[in-house]
């Protein structure tokens, strides 16, 4: 059995490689929370793209004409700020710290469904409605998966935040 002298200083030999490491970094706990937030914003539009779907998913007139296009975001990655790149300049690429941003919002480019339909108004002289081309399952699945990004960000944030109060209570 360890006697807790040799456990302690385990757990300070760990949280001191940890602090090392952070610092190779150049990482503060403020930068943990630009990155987790650029992440809500990032999937709170995603949520919001998915539930746009689900919404006009019978919607068979839009302003352009024609069904309503399943809409897409797509994410690319961003500096958190102009003033972090430039500390971060002699760093190597996996050192800088970047957050996330949508880049653009993309139409679907698949055809439209056609459903035989012959009393609907916006049906051809064939009897056939074009319908979004839009999956529920697809988008339940895209939605649980965005929910999930969303609570891991929520969890980062919160696990910073406990850091930072666990750091400042070490002097009391």
């Amino acid at each position: 059995m360890l006697s807790p002298t040799v456990v302690t200083r385990f757990y300070l030999f760990n949280i001191l490689n940890f602090f090392n490491e952070v610092q190779q970094y150049d990482m503060d706990i403020l930068n943990t929370f630009k990155i987790s937030g650029s992440a809500l914003k990032a999937h709170t539009l995603r949520l919001n793209a998915i539930s746009s779907n689900l919404a006009n998913i019978e919607t068979t007139r839009t302003p352009e004409g024609g069904p309503f296009k399943k809409k897409s975001v797509v994410f690319q990655s961003k500096p958190l700020s102009f003033a972090e790149e430039l500390n971060s300049a002699g760093a190597d690429a996996h050192a800088r710290m970047q957050g996330v941003e949508v880049s653009k919002v993309v139409a679907d480019q698949r055809p439209p469904r056609m459903v035989y339909d012959p009393s609907h108004p916006d049906a051809d002289p064939n009897g056939y409605v074009k319908m979004p081309n839009i999956s529920v399952m697809e988008e339940m699945v895209d939605m649980m998966s965005a929910t999930r990004s969303y609570q891991a960000n929520t969890t980062a944030i919160k696990m910073a935040k406990r850091m930072a109060m666990k750091a400042l209570s070490i002097g009391q």
